[in-house]
């Protein structure tokens, strides 16, 4: 998810649990709930520093509590001379909560993180939420800034009032969110259920996967895997709506062969295959033997917002790999 909704989610779990708190524990719980997305700027490095860092240290349990103690030592640093601050234990709880629930809410969504890094390197991703979704952020805004807009009003009329500003709209924005996120729960277990009901030009499929779109809550993007071919689907789950298998986009698999099988023992090619949801290979002849390129097809089809990184592999005629390397993907 975007930093600015991890921001305001941040800033709404403090409010809804800790009205009270210091400025300085305000202003440092919005900025550790936004911190673990530090990793996104291993872009400008290489592809390969962004396949190792995206969503691995900073968005595992361990990264997660060594973000909100850092926090917490910088708060506590920025407010020593301070009487009036927070109590060590009360910011240590808060931003322990907001780092969390930032690694909560990316794990809902279609990209991986490394939860348990350094000890395992599988991603796990439950592909309820886009990584960019409106609805979310518009829920948030609002619990933010309608409380402040009543509390101007209450205040120009002289009313009182006995629940610290911005609390009730907070707990409510949280609550919507969740019963949001439910839904899309649902409609998820439903999009995985019709993709799996279904034959595919023939064929029954080996694993299928939906995943979320930022439009629409009813609108979905299906990746379904046979024995010759990835097939990719567009899902409408409004009532009514009909499914159609023999629509999708057909990639049709590349037969086994020397160079490929060379190409999946390379290091580069073994990366890119923890982090990939289905991989999609490409076999080309090329004068010198023959370039292979690897993608993962959901993002390639956009369903992602990072940057899409791809392995390429390079052999000899006699299929001995010459050149290796993680590039970023320049196909739209």
């Amino acid at each position: 998810m975007d930093a600015f909704t991890h921001g305001l989610a941040s800033y709404s779990l403090l409010r809804a649990v800790f009205p009270r708190a210091a400025r300085a524990t305000l202003i440092s719980a919005v900025l550790a709930g936004m911190a673990a997305d530090v990793d996104y700027f291993s872009e400008y490095l290489s592809p390969s520093a962004f396949l190792a860092w995206h969503r691995t240290f900073t968005h595992s349990i361990a990264g997660t509590l060594l973000l909100a103690v850092a926090f917490t030592l910088a708060t506590m640093l920025a407010t020593r001379t301070n009487q009036t601050k927070d109590s060590l234990r009360a910011i240590f709880l808060t931003l322990l909560a907001v780092c969390s629930l930032h690694l909560a809410m990316d794990l809902t969504q279609n990209d991986g993180v490394q939860l348990f890094w350094p000890f395992r390197g599988q991603r796990y991703s439950a592909h309820w939420v886009a990584p960019f979704d409106l609805w979310i952020l518009m829920v948030l805004l609002a619990g933010a800034l309608l409380p402040q807009l009543l509390g101007l009003v209450t205040e120009e009329i002289g009313a009182k009032s006995k629940s610290p500003r911005g609390r009730l709209g907070a707990i409510f924005a949280l609550v919507v969110v969740c019963i949001y996120i439910g839904g899309r729960f649902i409609l998820h277990g439903n999009a995985v259920a019709l993709l799996d009901a279904r034959t595919y030009r023939g064929e029954s499929h080996r694993r299928a996967a939906a995943f979320a779109e930022s439009d629409s809550p009813f609108h979905w993007h299906g990746v379904v895997e046979t024995e010759r071919a990835l097939h990719d689907l567009e899902l409408d789950l409004t009532p009514g709506s009909s499914f159609n298998p023999d629509a999708a986009t057909l990639y049709y698999k590349p037969e086994t062969s020397a160079p490929l099988e060379a190409a999946r023992n390379t290091e580069s090619v073994r990366r890119f295959l923890q982090s990939a949801k289905f991989p999609k290979a490409s076999v080309e002849k090329t004068p010198a033997g023959f370039r292979i390129e690897i993608r993962d097809l959901p993002r390639q089809r956009g369903t992602s917002a990072v940057p899409r990184v791809i392995a390429i592999v390079e052999t000899d005629a006699n299929a001995k790999v010459v050149a290796e390397e993680l590039a970023w993907d320049k196909v739209l």
